[in-house]
């Protein structure tokens, strides 16, 4: 399903993200309204702001892309 600019511009605003965290939710596979959902609110003092939650997600999928490879790498020796 293809999201509108519109929803994107939404939940830029809402979550207070820039365009390069957009472009990581969207490498991420994640939606508009996925963002909005995770916003943490006063109750919910032990879940990170939507910003810090992608740039972590970013950097899981980093490292376990590169273990993957490392992987394949030492299997094809």
């Amino acid at each position: 399903m293809s999201y509108s600019e519109h929803q994107w511009a939404e939940a830029k605003a809402k979550c207070r993200l820039n365009d390069d965290d957009i472009a990581i939710a969207k490498r991420l596979g994640l939606n508009p309204r996925s963002l909005i959902k995770n916003i943490p609110s006063k109750s919910e003092l032990w879940k990170a702001p939507v910003k810090d939650w992608l740039h972590e997600l970013d950097e899981k999928a980093k490292r376990k892309a590169e273990q993957k490879h490392l992987r394949r790498d030492k299997a094809d020796q």
